[in-house]
């Protein structure tokens, strides 16, 4: 019996480091090397590893486009690592636990024009936890609600319709237990907050299109989904 694929690229030390990192975040090539030590060629050729399993995706960042974020795909990673285990048995197969309930936190999202993304997500998570994870967003150069935001989110049960765009200035001095950019451009300005938590980045382009909306909330809900279950991890522990 064969090995399954994502067994042989996730076994690898250096390999398994780094899906650790990405786990808390997109990560750029240089930032990977800082945190593991490592010297970038090598990091970049266990990087393709991980692309050619399916386990990691790349984006060209949108404020360098000389640059790449590499992200872990949790949705594929959990898919891949339950289908490991059925191969050896049916009685193996991982299942995933049950979605969180009464979580409590506070996080921030961020991108440049607090217009859609970060308003997009402020609204995923209020309406996911009912409250009860405190959801703020803001933006370095603020602008208008995007009309195909609040749409995008009615169209999920949730009204936007009233929703304000902020500067990040506005929540100077607050503590957060996560603060996530949302856009290239918003991370490299991000300020440093109270606590000090390490900011979180999701690179996820802007969108134009509707269907780029859709898109954009289906990604967002993905990853908000994830991230309450680090809220009860810390809980927890």
């Amino acid at each position: 019996m064969t090995a399954p694929a994502v067994l042989t690229a996730a076994a690898h030390p250096l390999r398994w480091r780094l899906l650790g990192e990405l786990a808390r975040g997109d990560l750029a090539v240089h930032e990977m090397t800082a945190l593991v030590g490592q010297p970038q060629n090598l990091v970049s050729y266990h990087l393709r590893k991980l692309r050619d399993a399916g386990l990691v995706t790349a984006r060209r960042s949108s404020a360098d486009g000389r640059d790449t974020y590499y992200a872990l795909d949790l949705g594929r990673c959990a898919e891949l690592f339950a289908g490991a285990g059925a191969s050896l048995h049916p009685g193996l197969r991982l299942q995933p636990p049950h979605a969180p309930r009464h979580v409590s936190g506070r996080v921030l999202f961020l991108c440049t024009g607090n217009s859609a993304r970060s308003q997009m997500a402020e609204g995923l998570l209020r309406h996911g936890t009912g409250g009860t994870v405190e959801a703020h967003s803001a933006g370095s150069r603020p602008k208008p609600v995007h009309p195909q935001a609040v749409a995008t989110m009615a169209a999920r049960g949730i009204d936007l319709a009233g929703a304000r765009s902020k500067h990040l200035d506005e929540f100077a001095g607050r503590r957060f237990d996560r603060v996530i950019t949302l856009c290239d451009r918003v991370k490299e300005v991000c300020p440093e907050f109270p606590g000090h938590p390490r900011p979180v980045h999701w690179s996820i382009p802007e969108p134009v299109e509707p269907a780029e909306f859709a898109r954009v909330a289906d990604e967002l809900a993905g990853r908000i989904a994830f991230l309450l279950y680090t809220f009860v991890s810390e809980g927890a522990s």
